[in-house]
């Protein structure tokens, strides 16, 4: 005879009411650091010169300029 009771892809579970669950502990280190107002990234030297670079092409690309 054939087992009717769970089909292949079910899994037996227990209900719990959502007063009887407990819930594991919040990670106050986590809390702290999502809180904490973290501000842009400084750009690398190299991108700072590069953005520099392709300004001083801009303006010397500009006509009328000598």
């Amino acid at each position: 005879m054939a087992n009717k009771t769970l089909g292949t892809r079910q899994k037996l579970g227990f209900r719990i009411e959502p007063s009887q669950k407990i819930s594991k502990p919040r990670n106050p280190i986590a809390v702290a650091a999502k809180l904490r107002a973290a501000g842009p990234h400084r750009k690398k030297i190299s991108g700072r010169r590069q953005l520099q670079q392709r300004a001083l092409r801009k303006i010397l690309s500009e006509p009328g300029h000598d």
